[in-house]
């Protein structure tokens, strides 16, 4: 079996058939999406200003004894993140469900398979980004993070995007999206362009979360279409 058959077995598996490359080709990115990126850039100055920067593993020694609020006391453990700590991508979800409270590491349920094979299909390992949430602990039944809770993990957050100083952040989903760029907007009038974040001016694209894609799958093609334009500026980024 090559590695485009492989490709295709594992995307047909998941359902995501239409992400199939052809011919060993992967489909080149949208034309409208690029052209709004280009012309309509929203900025948000949403990360705190920067503190001192400490080292990866220091800064993951913190998190993992973090008991700056209550979920410190429901938590299994805490999820620090994973991937490659120099990274042209970044990836930052919600928060920590129950499969990733228990195994310690972000996107590993059903969802965390989809997010594998749509970096597969846009020729990424997951190995090959960085992965992580807002928070770093579960909160109890999966609720949505309260604001304290996010403003007391925001500093881990930091820290951890200034460290990786990655080309692009894909914001996967409302709660990740709504935090980085300071917002109520919904997810849906959030994609399709260029927000920046921070005081390096980090290009973000906003997209769903896989596990809205698992009860959603006619909005794959729109994730696609953000993925596609994700790869398009972490490309022009590394030219620059």
């Amino acid at each position: 079996m090559t590695a485009d058959d492989q490709r295709k077995a594992y995307l047909q598996a998941m359902g995501i058939s239409l992400w199939q490359a052809r011919e060993g080709m992967l489909p080149e990115p949208p034309a409208a999406p690029l052209a709004s990126a280009k012309t309509a850039i929203a900025t948000a100055d949403s990360l705190p200003v920067s503190s001192p920067l400490v080292s990866w593993s220091s800064l993951r020694e913190q998190v993992l004894g973090c008991t700056a609020c209550a979920l410190s006391q429901s938590r299994t453990q805490a999820v620090f993140g994973v991937g490659d700590t120099q990274a042209q991508w970044m990836i930052i979800g919600e928060a920590p469900g129950r499969d990733e409270d228990l195994q310690g590491e972000p996107f590993v349920g059903a969802a965390g398979q989809l997010l594998n094979e749509m970096l597969f299909a846009l020729g990424l390992q997951r190995e090959q980004v960085y992965i992580a949430n807002i928070l770093k602990c579960r909160p109890p039944n999966n609720r949505d993070p309260q604001p304290d809770e996010v403003l007391r993990c925001q500093g881990y957050l930091q820290q951890q995007i200034q460290l990786l100083k990655p080309r692009v952040i894909l914001s996967v989903g409302r709660i990740s999206a709504q935090h980085l760029l300071q917002t109520d907007t919904p997810v849906g009038k959030l994609r399709g362009r260029v927000h920046r974040v921070g005081e390096q001016s980090i290009p973000l694209i906003v997209t769903y979360h896989p596990a809205y894609l698992l009860r959603s799958p006619l909005e794959k093609r729109r994730a696609w279409e953000d993925l596609c334009l994700a790869k398009s500026v972490a490309q022009e980024n590394s030219i620059a």
